[in-house]
């Protein structure tokens, strides 16, 4: 796995997200840089202090799909409100986006325990343009991972493994603890999963070494990892 090449990296921020530091240019030409092939645009939603207003979002139909070289997706983190999976992207901005990260995010969701969070990220699941579930790895917001699982294979969305978790610098609480119980469920049921940086700087997209560490470690079969299957990526986007 350390060897493959990273095809893609869809969770990344540029300054729109209000607490970024780079342009969308240089996240390109940082992902062009290590070989990728694929770059999403993920910003913040509006419900995120300082996060990008529903304008930004709508606007995003006059990117072309292609910059520099580099396919470029329209994307969003959006923030899941409450447990029925309420999300702060709504109306025509959705449809013009080609995905949505859809994660919980201290300021924007109160801890409802493990049946009241697993119920808003399943539920948030349920949104058309919702791709992948971002950074399920909080202690602060215990999860039911095997329902989680089993829910994200049925409703044919990618869990993600993010990288800016595992790291020394990481404000999220328990994260590899809680990944390697999540990844155990994956393995069993056959669930794929994403890598993403979760980059707030260009320099930090396609950052992947310590989730693959941890997925070598899990045995986790590379076949279920998108970062490296461009046919499984799109079924996944197009699915």
């Amino acid at each position: 796995m350390k060897d493959s090449q990273n095809l893609l990296d869809l969770h990344t921020h540029t300054v729109a997200s209000g607490h970024a530091y780079s342009t969308l240019l240089e996240n390109i030409r940082a992902a062009k840089s290590k070989g990728m092939k694929i770059i999403g645009v993920s910003d913040h939603g509006p419900m995120m202090p300082d996060g990008a207003h529903h304008f930004y979002f709508h606007n995003l139909k006059i990117l072309p799909e292609t910059i520099e070289g580099m396919r470029v997706l329209k994307g969003a983190e959006v923030n899941i409100l409450d447990e029925s999976g309420e999300i702060d992207i709504k109306g025509k901005a959705q449809f013009i986006l080609d995905f949505a990260i859809a994660s919980l995010h201290i300021p924007c969701f109160e801890n409802q325990g493990t049946i009241g969070n697993t119920n808003a990220m399943i539920n948030a699941m349920k949104h058309p343009v919702v791709k992948i579930v971002g950074h399920p790895d909080d202690s602060r917001y215990p999860l039911d991972y095997e329902r989680l699982v089993l829910a994200a294979i049925e409703h044919h969305v990618l869990i993600e493994i993010n990288n800016s978790s595992l790291l020394p610098t990481a404000t999220r609480e328990g994260a590899p603890d809680n990944y390697r119980k999540l990844l155990a469920f994956c393995k069993q049921h056959g669930a794929a999963v994403i890598i993403g940086s979760d980059a707030h700087f260009s320099e930090h997209v396609g950052a992947m070494d310590e989730a693959v560490v941890l997925l070598e470690a899990m045995g986790f079969p590379e076949a279920l990892i998108a970062n490296f299957n461009e046919e499984l990526f799109w079924e996944y986007m197009k699915g």
